[in-house]
């Protein structure tokens, strides 16, 4: 589609051809531009520059990581955007100069001679393509969006901002974009970032920001996105302290995975917060009465308290023998250091490596006084001194954490004292171990004992912090995880993802300020994300019926969508009826998806193999070939798909331990649809989504 040059800033080249020719010849030449930036990468010789093999090797990295960035995916538009931008007399100049035109992308191009053919979506330079609109034209005359086939341009579309004569309108190829059909991994959304997202996705490093958003509104891509952004605005910091994406699952990561490298970031680190946490294998399984007081922040205490009940108070000197002299610290003295040490509130590992230095560097004070003259040497061989390390054995004790978090769980005086005015009896008696382990290796550990371990690894030596943190689906930890999530971010900042709405375990958040604080960021930022891209509108409105009854007060999604999207509740009879809706829906372009109650899984299965129809698992990817993905209602979370098939909604409200939670894991299931849902039911529909 196209529409007309404005007088003011069309290209005489456009009057001259057709635009759309000189658009992919433009296309073209920044291909060829890319393909040489690659090539002279690839023939860096770096034979005489480093100084030993360990510079080449690093060197060679990078190299190759570099050339990895600069690959020219041919499916991919290369660049999805133009911005003309217009001087105003007697205005503050944009970046952009009079007259001056910036092609949109995914990464920099530039020329042979540094002249900028793709600029960085990214840039400030290219904010307005995002931001700009009629009101606030911010210096732009013309913005011109594009279509793609495949890497094919094929289209393009104006918006002359600095027109009054022109109104504004919706973007048609936005629209398609956005409803485009998926088959695969997640995409990235660079080309459809809308003001409120950008916004989110540009904001500074040190802050944090928590965005709450319904199903649909893009706050997944937008974590992502504000990743990239922050690795290209602030790349020497972050390539130091490193960057990581948390997710709920090992299927999630898999499907957002393609994301980051398809805008050329490759270093960013992936992970659940079981990876984090998995200082030993867990073989055992809570139930939800003791996943839940394991999992609450008073837990930090108890720990706190059991580990610090180690330290004991010296009642004897120390005594240390240098040649013909005896140095004698009495025990005064000593209890005076490990007081010093305890009201510092530095970790116990630091503390009990301080304590032998400062027994010892008493022991100088002592020398210097009779008239020596000691030195550091002196200090930390005095530090290394028998029974100075005997002393310290006994009144700072190293303690392993694990062990610590065993003796807790299994040892019913040793909790009590520990908990007493923290946890009640009830609660003590939930959580204590009905057979207690011999020892760690034959412990059966929890998820949620894991969690309790690395809050005592923390105690004992600080947590590595990294410099920036995305943790999507966060409605789903506890705050045990969130303090565990938190430690890798003490020194840097976190982008926190989320939808209270979707929380499905019995410890779910309650408000994004609870979590801020549980992840030691109460300073951070909540932002909320209502309007609904993904989703049509006929299957939002229908699954926002359960909202009053799982998330009051919460901010329904609308969908701005132009296309409402197919939609039916259909009856059906048997599980054979359930696989002729998916095969139905098979017919259209694009992926769909079968999710069902964890216990009905296996019944379908059998049903689509009987008819013939192959299928993946989540976390597989999809290819032309099998777009069908069979999905326990379980693992839902975070996906999607073009096509919905829902079995049987009560089975999957019943398959929780509660119906709230039932409801919210139906509210999860009913929103993985981009363009079509059918909700098959033989049995009733939950009572709540007939109101």
């Amino acid at each position: 589609m196209s529409t007309p040059a404005h007088d003011r800033l069309a290209d005489p080249h456009d009057r001259l051809e057709d635009p759309l020719a000189r658009e992919r010849s433009h296309l073209a030449s920044s291909r060829a531009a890319l393909r040489a930036m690659r090539e002279d990468v690839e023939s860096l010789d770096i034979t005489d520059v480093t100084a030993n093999w360990v510079n080449a090797a690093v060197l060679a990295h990078q190299i190759d990581e570099r050339i990895k960035a600069l690959a020219d995916l041919s499916d991919t538009p290369l660049f999805f955007g133009r911005l003309d931008f217009l001087h105003a007399p007697g205005a503050e100049q944009a970046e952009g100069a009079e007259g001056e035109r910036f092609y949109i992308g995914r990464r920099h191009v530039h020329d042979a001679g540094g002249d900028p053919m793709v600029i960085d979506w990214r840039a400030p330079v290219s904010q307005p393509f995002y931001r700009a609109s009629k009101k606030d034209p911010m210096d732009i005359g013309l913005r011109r969006r594009f279509g793609y086939t495949g890497g094919d341009l094929t289209a393009y579309e104006d918006e002359h901002l600095s027109d009054p004569a022109e109104a504004a309108t919706t973007s048609k190829l936005l629209q398609q974009e956005i409803e485009r059909p998926r088959v695969g991994p997640m995409r990235d959304i660079v080309a459809t970032i809308q003001p409120e997202q950008d916004e989110i996705v540009r904001s500074g490093l040190s802050g944090t920001v928590c965005v709450q958003g319904g199903p649909g509104t893009g706050k997944t891509a937008v974590g992502l996105h504000r990743v990239a952004y922050l690795l290209y605005a602030h790349r020497e910091r972050l390539a130091r302290t490193g960057t990581l994406v948390i997710g709920p699952n090992k299927s999630f990561l898999h499907y957002i995975e393609q994301v980051l490298p398809a805008l050329g970031e490759l270093t960013v680190q992936q992970a659940t917060v079981d990876d984090l946490v998995a200082h030993l294998e867990v073989r055992g399984t809570d139930d939800a009465a003791a996943a839940v007081v394991k999992g609450d922040a008073r837990m930090a205490e108890v720990l706190r308290r059991a580990l610090y009940s180690h330290v004991t108070m010296p009642t004897e000197p120390v005594v240390v023998v240098r040649g013909s002299r005896r140095w004698r610290v009495p025990a005064y003295e000593l209890e005076e250091l490990v007081r010093q040490l305890l009201e510092r509130d530095i970790r116990y590992g630091a503390a009990r490596e301080a304590l032998p230095q400062r027994i010892a560097h008493a022991v100088l004070v002592q020398m210097e006084r009779s008239g020596e003259a000691p030195d550091d040497r002196v200090q930390d061989a005095v530090a290394r001194n028998s029974a100075v390390k005997a002393a310290v054995k006994e009144i700072w004790p190293a303690v392993d954490p694990a062990k610590l978090v065993l003796r807790l769980l299994g040892d019913a005086d040793f909790l009590a004292e520990h908990a007493a005015g923290i946890l009640d009896e009830d609660e003590q008696k939930t959580i204590l171990w009905a057979k207690p382990a011999r020892s760690v290796k034959t412990a059966k550990w929890s998820a949620a004992d894991a969690v309790l371990i690395d809050e005592a690894t923390d105690l004992v030596q600080r947590t590595h912090s990294l410099g920036h943190v995305v943790l999507d689906e966060a409605q789903d930890l506890s705050p045990m995880q969130y303090r565990a999530v938190g430690r890798r971010c003490t020194t840097g900042s976190a982008t926190v993802l989320g939808d209270l709405a979707q929380g499905t375990t019995p410890w779910a958040t309650r408000s994004w300020d609870e979590a801020l604080a549980h992840l030691g960021k109460p300073e951070g930022v909540i932002e909320e994300l209502t309007a609904g891209f993904r989703v049509p509108t006929d299957v939002i409105t229908y699954a926002s019926r359960l909202l009053p009854h799982i998330a009051p007060g919460l901010t329904p999604v609308a969908s701005v969508r132009e296309n409402p999207g197919f939609f039916e509740v259909r009856p059906v009879t048997a599980p054979e009826d359930v696989v002729a809706a998916c095969a139905e829906l098979l017919r259209n372009e694009g992926s769909t998806g079968l999710i069902a109650a964890d216990a009905r899984v296996p019944v379908l299965a059998e049903a689509l193999a009987a008819a013939g129809i192959t299928y993946l698992a989540p976390g597989e990817e999809t290819t032309r070939e099998t777009r069908l993905t069979l999905v326990p209602a379980s693992l839902a979370k975070g996906l999607e798909y073009d096509y919905v098939v829902l079995d049987e909604p009560r089975a999957v409200v019943d398959g929780e331990p509660d119906e709230r939670t039932g409801l919210r894991r139906l509210y999860v299931a009913l929103t993985r649809a981009v363009s079509g849902l059918v909700v098959a039911h033989a049995g009733p529909l939950p009572a709540q989504l007939a109101e």
